[in-house]
């Protein structure tokens, strides 16, 4: 999911540019081939910080100097960093979206694929609700974080959380059945609706710690897990070793 998206079928960015607009906004369906249907409302997108979850704080205290927000969405985490004076830049796939960005004030709005981005440096990549997942594949991850060291000055830093799906084989006795034959457990499958717009299927990926610790460890890069909750979620960085 990392080329543009068309208007046709860019369910997040028709809903929250009709939520932003006084328009009746109904839910986002959220199908995925891992767990039950869902439905995202979309006034989540907007709001503020002293309603976004305990990682996400941390995750945008934690941001320092230039800052690139990947995938941005309706540009909350951005115009709370622009507020309070960071130099940051919404990078977003959907034209919906970073028209709806742009009318909300965010000052520097990229329309642009991730990894088209080149000769550019950052101090802080951020990839929040879980962005980290646009890699998709476990056998993307080195490739994408290496694209994102190419981004990054020496002392710069990726801002991530992601989520460790294995409660979701989980059985009665507190053990994890998982199928040896499947792919990794945490590629997903989603499809997003919205009313009558229908959004292309696409992967997703949900990286566990100690996989991720094995990537960097032998990547040379160093790994800091900041945060982990209840639920398997988890907030970390990831730096280039001195």
């Amino acid at each position: 999911m990392n080329t543009l998206i068309t208007i046709d079928k860019d369910p997040i960015g028709s809903a929250i540019l009709d939520y932003f607009s006084g328009n009746k906004a109904d839910n986002i369906e959220v199908i995925t081939n891992v767990a039950l249907d869902e439905d995202l409302d979309p006034g989540y997108f907007f709001r503020t910080f002293d309603d976004m979850p305990e990682i996400e704080k941390l995750a945008l205290q934690l941001c320092s100097g230039k800052v690139l927000d990947v995938g941005a969405g309706a540009g909350s985490h951005a115009l709370y960093l622009q507020e309070n004076s960071f130099e940051v830049f919404a990078l977003d796939v959907s034209p919906l979206s970073v028209e709806l960005m742009k009318k909300r004030g965010v000052k520097n709005v990229l329309l642009q694929n991730f990894y088209s981005i080149k000769n550019e440096k950052y101090d802080t990549l951020l990839f929040l609700m879980n962005g980290f997942g646009m890699s998709a594949k476990l056998k993307n991850v080195v490739p994408f974080l290496k694209h994102c060291m190419s981004l990054l000055n020496d002392d710069g830093q990726i801002i991530f959380d992601s989520s460790d799906l294995k409660y979701l084989h989980e059985q009665e006795d507190g053990s994890y059945i998982f199928d040896l034959n499947a792919s990794y457990y945490g590629e997903v499958t989603y499809q997003l609706n919205y009313k009558n717009v229908k959004g292309e299927p696409f992967d997703w990926l949900f990286l566990d710690v100690d996989k991720l610790r094995t990537i960097c460890d032998e990547q040379n890069w160093t790994l800091d897990v900041i945060m982990e909750d209840s639920h398997y979620q988890y907030l970390a960085r990831i730096s280039k070793t001195a």
